[in-house]
């Protein structure tokens, strides 16, 4: 392979770029947050860990995730099968924390500093592969706040809406969700750890309503093994690897000088810790509920008393609209970063029709758990390949990026080959190809059940494979090329 790696500009030549900007600006809660992806000077990093870690933990506190937990049992597990799913896969939360890394480092965006592996021009494909996953995650959580203001008013004796009704509901939804990510990253942060502080009330008020009717024996004995990896695939990519390409979204206005390891254990902890409580949680509920699956919210208040009904139901909905706040932030720097020349707020505007309109489909056509185990089984085919490659980048620079090169719109170390590094593309593809080869989505759209997944009985390992392959093949091809941008930049020990 020919030596593409090195620059063909300095990493000075920047070209006038408004996303090179590092001027200051008013950083608060309930001010409109001006800057999209442009880098932050230190001046305006004001954050702590300890604001990251409850940015998340408040993300996390959310009706969501006792969904998930619900769902992985509803795929035939074990009670027991179904806690070492959840155990196992929230500990990939390292991955959370690991992609926090390059933020206080990189002052920018994920997707900016995935310029570095990619390049400007190709980190193009994975920020589109980003987009797509953000907006799915949005679409999501508006489909369980159609469904909440669905449920409150069958519980007032209106069983339909009817379909313009649904609509108004939905259009409102929308309104509503552009608020938040509208204003940006610090009323996002207040918003997320305040309502986690009433959220934990409330989970531990539900725990002692439904885990006395809990009989873990009567719904489901052990199911097959490799059926588990498939509700393992399923936790990791909601939890742990589903949140990485947001991580340096958030992590970015922590000052250059926080110790990485309080960086780390504030992204890992943070909604570790409430993923794994809320999923098992959920996973218990589902065996007080046995129909949870038909219609997700209704049947789930069914394992609670009815004095609850009415104050889980606000709860769960401030909190879906607040984590879908983080997806349509981050949604909107990501469509910056694939090179849309709109301003931040504009990006969420058109994040919010375009969530909008799918999720009227998905509600008018398409069935909520089918579609949503398909979506997360997808996910993670580039998912892991993307993640490896950035980890491995981040390493072999040993966190150390040229920043205006990042923000630069030609030239700079990461120009590379006209703005590709067909390095970690072979990597990506390769890799996408390679989790592929171990994914089971036969009951999904599209309907595909690969090879491996076939002679394992339905087993599902893509995201591992995806992130070995991806990662491993971008540090054979790449480790010394890196070693040389980073001298040719003064950015070598």
């Amino acid at each position: 392979m020919a030596d593409i790696s090195m620059p063909s500009a300095p990493s000075t030549g920047l070209r006038g770029a408004p996303e090179a900007s590092e001027a200051s600006e008013q950083y608060g809660a309930f001010h409109l947050e001006q800057r999209g992806i442009e880098l932050i000077p230190d001046s305006d990093r004001s954050m702590r860990p300890w604001g990251l870690f409850w940015l998340w933990a408040g993300a996390v506190w959310n009706v969501e995730f006792l969904f998930y937990g619900a769902l992985i049992v509803s795929f035939g597990l074990s009670f027991g099968q179904a806690v070492l799913a959840i155990v196992v896969g929230n500990v990939f939360y390292i991955f959370l924390g690991i992609a926090s890394l390059p933020g206080p480092a990189a002052g920018t965006t994920t997707f900016m500093v995935s310029r570095a592996p990619f390049g400007r021009n190709g980190n193009r494909l994975p920020a589109v592969f980003n987009w797509i996953t953000q907006v799915g995650f949005e679409i999501l959580g508006i489909v369980i706040v159609v469904f909440i203001v669905e449920a409150m008013f069958a519980h007032q004796g209106v069983k339909d809406l009817g379909t313009g009704g649904t609509a108004l509901v939905i259009a409102l939804a929308v309104l509503v969700q552009f608020v938040v990510p509208f204003l940006g990253h610090a009323t996002i942060k207040t918003v997320l750890r305040y309502l986690s502080f009433a959220f934990i009330v409330f989970f531990a008020i539900m725990a002692v309503l439904v885990l006395p009717n809990v009989k873990l024996g009567s719904i489901h004995q052990s199911s097959s093994w490799w059926l588990w990896t498939t509700a393992l695939v399923l936790i990791i990519s909601v939890g742990g690897l589903g949140w990485t390409e947001n991580a340096a979204d958030y992590s970015r206005y922590l000052p250059r000088s926080t110790p990485r390891s309080r960086t780390f254990w504030a992204a890992a902890l943070g909604p570790a810790i409430p993923s794994i409580l809320l999923e098992l949680l959920g996973a218990a509920a589902f065996f007080v509920s046995k129909d949870i699956t038909a219609q997700p919210v209704t049947a789930l208040t069914g394992a609670f008393a009815g004095w609850f009904f009415w104050p889980f139901m606000v709860v769960a909905l401030f909190q879906l609209f607040a984590i879908n706040s983080l997806d349509m932030y981050s949604s909107g720097v990501t469509l910056q970063a694939v090179g849309v020349p709109i301003k931040r707020w504009g990006c969420i505007l058109i994040d919010t029709v375009v969530s909008g309109a799918i999720t009227a489909l998905v509600i008018f056509k398409g069935n909520f758990y089918t579609d949503l185990s398909g979506f997360v089984d997808y996910i993670v085919v580039w998912l892991g390949p993307w993640f490896g490659i950035l980890a491995v980048d981040y390493l072999l620079r040993r966190g150390s990026y040229d920043r205006h090169a990042l923000a630069s719109r030609g030239g700079g170390i990461y120009w590379r080959n006209g703005g590709f590094n067909w390095r970690a593309l072979v990597s990506l593809l390769i890799g996408m190809a390679g989790a592929l080869m171990w994914t089971d989505a036969q009951y999904y759209f599209p309907a595909y059940n690969s090879p491996l997944s076939r002679l394992t009985g339905g087993g599902d390992l893509s995201w591992l494979v995806g992130l070995v392959v991806g990662a491993g093949l971008y540090w054979a091809l790449s480790r010394r090329s890196i070693q040389r941008e980073q001298e040719a930049a003064g950015l070598s020990d």
